[in-house]
């Protein structure tokens, strides 16, 4: 009968290759066993022309094996999901920006369709406003001359009437003198006869002239009250056109004020050094109010209405020279940095964030989005190839990290016009356009320009 160990001594394993016992812990022991029954050992052979060779597998290797295999495998997993997902987010981001596009290009047309018509009508109606004026001159000038006639006929009227009693007087003089001389002689002589008959004459005359001049007076006054008919008609059209121009008016210039106030610009200030820049007066509206007689509330509310109209003009001018366009207007795009504190991309941290970051593909057209003066255009340290145009009013815009540049140091841009293509240059992670507005030395959302625009444009 084999003899047992004992509980005090060590317990012998198997042994190794050279006869010599390999000491283990039971718990170790156990998970040889284990993964002996589990993995059990295996062994490829190699055969050649000569020789045999074999590789023999054991349950530890083929337990790393299938470990790293395992999670070669897992990772291969998620690395395709989240390859998947990220895809499949960024298709639903981009349909989601394309709908927001569409919908922001419909808003955008109806408004213009909308700014159009609201200008269609103002012009009509200062046409109308100057043809309504025209005529009020006219008639105005036709009824000073009937208020003229009139006076001058009433002057005639009174001549006649002072005329006539002379006349009378003198016939009644005559009648008395050839009444005594029919008593005292009997006999009218001749020649006193002719003259009371060139009298009589001459009293039927004078009385149809009277009678001639108060039907023309009356003519005369009933021409002056159909003009006056027609002057009312007309101040009330004029009164229904000032109306319409005063609404066409305000409703033009209330989201220009709102916008350059969310842009935060004082309206003011930039409408005084708008103004200070273009002076010009005169025009054939001032001329008319100059010439046609108008009345002082008249004249003060169609002086009111072409300020309002200039302030427009001033508006439109300083809109044209301030940044509230998007760089990117094509919408191919993915915001992927808003303003402000960030985590640094590259050396961590928290960090200023001054501008907006657009992503999108290579060589994507970026455009300037005011007119200004284009005051660098190269590369620029850690911002890669950029260019900076000088606006209006202190304000400047920073392109960065293009891919190529289309202006040049000195040129003048307009609004809209294409300055390069979107890139990587410089301190970046991938394809995207920093956009960056500036009020002096001082960085400011442009985010908040751009929504002031989209309100409007």
């Amino acid at each position: 009968m084999p003899s047992r160990t004992s509980r005090t001594g060590p317990a012998a394993g198997p042994c190794n290759g050279d006869g010599d016992p390999r000491v283990k812990t039971p718990t170790i022991y156990r998970l040889h066993v284990w993964l002996e029954r589990i993995l059990p050992e295996r062994r490829v052979f190699l055969r050649s022309d000569t020789t045999t060779r074999y590789i023999r597998l054991r349950p530890g290797t083929q337990l790393v094996a299938l470990l790293g295999g395992s999670a070669i495998l897992a990772w291969c997993i998620i690395a395709s999901a989240i390859v998947l997902m990220d895809s499949i987010g960024s298709g639903s981001v981009r349909d989601q920006a394309k709908r927001e596009q569409q919908i922001y290009e419909r808003r955008l047309n109806a408004l213009a369709g909308e700014r159009d018509d609201r200008a269609a009508e103002a012009a009509q109606a200062r046409e109308r406003f100057d043809t309504a004026l025209a005529q009020l001159g006219d008639l105005q000038t036709q009824l000073l001359e009937a208020e003229h006639a009139r006076a001058e006929l009433e002057r005639g009227i009174e001549i006649s009437h002072a005329r006539l009693r002379e006349s009378l007087g003198e016939r009644d003089a005559l009648g008395s003198r050839l009444a005594a001389l029919s008593e005292g002689e009997g006999v009218v002589p001749a020649a006193e006869g002719a003259e009371l008959d060139a009298m009589v004459a001459a009293l039927a005359t004078t009385a149809a002239e009277r009678d001639e001049i108060a039907r023309t007076a009356a003519l005369a006054e009933e021409e002056a009250d159909r003009l006056r008919a027609d002057l009312t008609l007309i101040e009330r059209r004029n009164d229904e056109i000032f109306t319409q121009l005063e609404e066409a008016v305000s409703v033009s210039i209330a989201p220009l004020e709102t916008m350059f106030r969310n842009a935060g610009m004082p309206p003011d200030r930039i409408l005084d050094e708008v103004r200070r820049g273009y002076s010009g007066q005169g025009g054939p509206m001032e001329e008319i109010l100059s010439t046609s007689g108008r009345s002082s509330v008249d004249a003060a509310r169609a002086a009111a209405i072409l300020e309002q109209m200039e302030e427009m003009d001033l508006y439109r001018i300083a809109a044209q020279s301030l940044p509230f366009a998007n760089p990117v207007p094509s919408g191919n795009y993915r915001q992927t940095s808003a303003f402000g504190p960030r985590r640094d991309p590259i050396r961590g941290g928290t960090r200023m964030h001054n501008g907006l970051d657009f992503a999108g593909a290579r060589g994507t057209p970026i455009h300037a989005t005011a007119s200004g003066e284009v005051i660098r255009a190269g590369w620029f340290s850690g911002y890669g190839r950029t260019v900076e145009i000088r606006h209006a009013h202190g304000v400047m815009t920073r392109y960065a990290h293009l891919s190529s540049i289309s202006v040049d140091v000195g040129q003048q841009v307009s609004r809209g016009e294409r300055i390069g293509g979107m890139g990587t240059t410089g301190r970046s992670t991938g394809v995207h356009l920093h956009y960056e507005v500036r009020i002096g030395d001082r960085a400011v959302n442009p985010m908040t320009w751009i929504r002031a625009g989209r309100d409007v444009f």
